[in-house]
């Protein structure tokens, strides 16, 4: 195969987090967002040394795993992949996809590890807490559009009005904007020319208290009167109670989601969610897991493998958790530990953390701002455990060698990107470590993205 070809074949399988492994008469081929079984056609993008990727063109032939999508944006849209896979064969294939990734390493201890398998989302439909939707247009120079990127594309953007992985408030708020703002003309902003008034439009509604939280980001280009737009949101009849209207400016080139200047234009600028027992209180950027019910499935198990460190004859111990966020995961192991120590470079989510923490009356959490490399030095309280959540690239090399320098008897390592994992494990195995248990929780269905759990021990540590 060469750049430019144009081919057709099978896909065979799809590896982490949308790689389609497409066989056909010149050879395998990666082509992004394709599904087991189908037969599609595909441009050639690059081909080198063997290896070659390829852009999906078309669709030619179904796979039989394959239903009716129930969303009306699926393919057009860029936010799911697997919308027109039975939920069951979503869980199969990405249980697949962690096993493959995770085999070729743990094959070499010495000791055989528990694989608990995955776990599903309790509510695969209308999950997630928190979107950002997009403003701009679905063709050049088109009418206002309000929605997602569409696939493959930096400019376009598909109305997600029938979204089928948020709940009902969510688009009636998105349509109530892009209406609004429609109706008057107003801009949207320009991603390549720089210029416009609309940028994004948060919401955030929290599973449990059914409190919303919304957030209309603009530039300060122009200036409008955003009474009406406030009016015609408190007007809507939703299921859940806006608390909070805010007017974000944001004058950034870059297609983030930040703020310069904020302004209150009704309520507060924050909401709360409650987490297995525990309340938090959660602002417009507040990192917090994006499917509730799905974290009280995930931390259920952080705190299962965490669980057994009551009977090893320490007391309870002091524990790190590591790129702790607003804290949530401290929070729910306090009960266990003696002490919980979170570190987390983001200083906003430090103070969250613990303003959380003082109204869950929760007194032996503390939490200390920067980077995990350098706050590691000054923190006297040696670990008895250590929890690593990091960000999607992993841990940074040198403070993995800080971490396993504890030597610590077990660890727990909450992982949104396997392929990290994979890299971070190999090095925990060179020195000394073994898996004992892997678990997944699908935090995310219909998408390609999976959080994976594995409780690590010194090899030879004598089991209780």
């Amino acid at each position: 195969m060469k750049k430019g070809d144009v081919a057709e074949g099978t896909v065979e399988r799809v590896d982490f987090p949308n790689k389609g492994i497409v066989v056909c008469e010149g050879g395998t081929c990666v082509v992004k967002n394709a599904i087991a079984g189908q037969k599609v056609s595909f441009r050639v993008q690059k081909a080198r040394k063997g290896k070659a990727e390829g852009r999906l063109l078309e669709v030619l032939e179904k796979s039989p795993l394959e239903t009716e999508s129930p969303c009306p944006h699926f393919g057009s849209c860029g936010g799911c992949v697997y919308m027109s896979l039975p939920y069951g064969e979503q869980l199969k294939l990405k249980e697949g996809q962690i096993s493959r990734l995770l085999e070729p390493v743990l094959c070499r201890q010495e000791t055989p590890y528990v694989l608990d398998g995955i776990k599903e989302s309790p509510h695969p439909y209308g999950y997630r807490n928190k979107m950002e939707f997009s403003f701009g247009d679905e063709v050049k120079d088109g009418p206002l559009a309000l929605g997602m990127h569409k696939r493959g594309s930096f400019y376009d953007i598909v109305t997600v009005d029938g979204c089928r992985i948020v709940d009902g408030d969510f688009c009636r708020i998105l349509t109530c904007a892009k209406e609004h703002f429609s109706e008057r003309g107003i801009r949207h902003y320009h991603r390549l020319r720089h210029e416009g008034y609309l940028r994004h439009l948060l919401v955030r509604k929290a599973a449990k208290t059914g409190e919303i939280l919304v957030a209309l980001v603009t530039s300060a280009q122009e200036e409008h009167d955003l009474t009406p737009f406030k009016e015609a949101l408190l007007g809507l009849k939703l299921e859940g109670n806006v608390v909070g209207i805010l007017h974000t400016e944001n004058d950034s080139v870059a297609d983030v989601v930040q703020s310069d200047k904020t302004e209150v234009l009704y309520g507060q600028d924050y909401f709360y969610e409650e987490l297995l027992g525990l309340k938090f209180r959660i602002s417009q950027f507040s990192f917090f897991q994006t499917n509730t019910h799905g974290a009280e499935v995930l931390y259920s198990m952080v705190r299962d493998y965490i669980g057994s460190l009551a009977g090893n004859g320490k007391g309870k111990p002091v524990v790190y958790d590591l790129y702790s966020g607003t804290g949530t995961i401290a929070q729910m192991v306090a009960d266990t530990a003696g002490k919980v120590i979170g570190v987390e470079i983001v200083g906003e989510a430090v103070e969250a953390a613990r303003e959380n923490a003082r109204m869950n009356g929760l007194d032996n959490c503390e939490f200390l701002a920067g980077d995990v490399l350098n706050v590691l030095d000054g923190i006297r309280e040696l670990p008895d455990f250590i929890i690593l959540d990091p960000p999607r690239d992993g841990v940074h090399p040198k403070a993995l060698r800080k971490i396993i320098g504890y030597g610590v008897d077990r660890l727990v390592y909450i992982s949104c990107k396997p392929t990290s994992l994979v890299r971070d494990l190999e090095v925990f195995l060179e020195n000394g470590y073994e898996a004992a248990r892997v678990g997944s929780v699908d935090q995310f269905p219909f998408t390609g993205n999976i959080e994976t759990v594995v409780l690590l021990e010194k090899k030879g540590l004598a089991k209780f």
